[in-house]
């Protein structure tokens, strides 16, 4: 099944959590001269034209990096975040948002590599004819949640992997604990973060608890809600990233800015937000 396309949903507040997490775990990883390896296994087009029809259909946008992208108030960790954003949007509006695979590339440094996976044949192409041409980077038309295995461990011995698929089918979610669970086996030092929708559904609320029990040296989990459900019981409520052996820092980061971020993302009075973590 390959409907899904993320350009609907570019830059809304669970891309913002994303890409927060992910801009934290990179910057961390940069700070050793030692190279390392991003994996993203559902990369998406790479970046997403927000006056497209697709975006703008429900411009979701607008209660997300929208809401961000031009106050002076940011705390530090969403500045940099933002910051990526605006170097995508030189003449100060927003037009454009940088998928996963863009924020990588402003943070990525010459002895890093960024190996891309993306099913969706539109997608690909967009993703491979963007990005395909950069150095160290590979773009492959294959299904990230097999291909993950044979990257790791890799050549540096150092690595992170992004995993943030559509969900649309129930075994989505099964697929991530599995892929999880084997890279882990692999590869035991590499930090890996799952995103995940929160949805009123059991696999979405059961997901954490599921990660939690392949993750022996330590991991976090983040969640924020800002939206109620519709009267039909639908809809993204919000959304999650779980962090398998994350950066030691990156509790207190992520603690310092979830008040301020939920509160300005708020899209109605019951908006709140989760941080939990557990370290060996």
């Amino acid at each position: 099944m390959l409907a899904y396309r993320h350009a609907f949903h570019a830059g809304n507040h669970a891309d913002v959590l994303k890409h927060l997490v992910l801009t934290q775990v990179l910057r961390y990883l940069g700070e050793k001269d030692k190279p390392y390896w991003l994996i993203d296994t559902h990369a998406g087009a790479g970046g997403y034209a927000l006056h497209s029809r697709h975006a703008q259909q429900h411009a979701e946008y607008l209660d997300g990096i929208g809401r961000l992208v031009e106050r002076d108030d940011l705390p530090a960790a969403v500045d940099d975040y933002v910051d990526i954003v605006r170097q995508h949007n030189p003449s100060g509006v927003l037009k454009h948002y940088p998928g996963s695979p863009e924020f990588a590339l402003a943070l990525l440094r010459p002895q890093d590599r960024l190996r891309l996976y993306e099913l969706h044949p539109t997608d690909h192409r967009t993703l491979a004819r963007n990005l395909g041409g950069q150095p160290h980077v590979e773009v492959h038309a294959v299904d990230g949640f097999t291909a993950l295995k044979s990257q790791l461990p890799p050549p540096s011995r150092r690595a992170a992997v992004l995993m943030d698929p559509p969900y649309e089918l129930k075994a989505d979610y099964g697929k991530v604990v599995a892929a999880m669970r084997e890279a882990v086996q692999r590869f035991a030092e590499g930090v890996y973060m799952v995103w995940y929708p929160q949805l009123p559904r059991l696999e979405s609320q059961q997901l954490p608890q599921r990660l939690k029990g392949v993750a022996p040296r330590g991991w976090l989990h983040v969640r924020m809600t800002v939206a109620r459900p519709v009267e039909a019981g639908y809809g993204l409520l919000g959304s999650g990233m779980f962090v398998i052996n994350p950066p030691w820092v990156l509790h207190d980061t992520l603690a310092e800015v979830l008040p301020w971020l939920t509160e300005v993302l708020a899209q109605y009075d019951g908006a709140s937000y989760l941080l939990e973590q557990h370290a060996v």
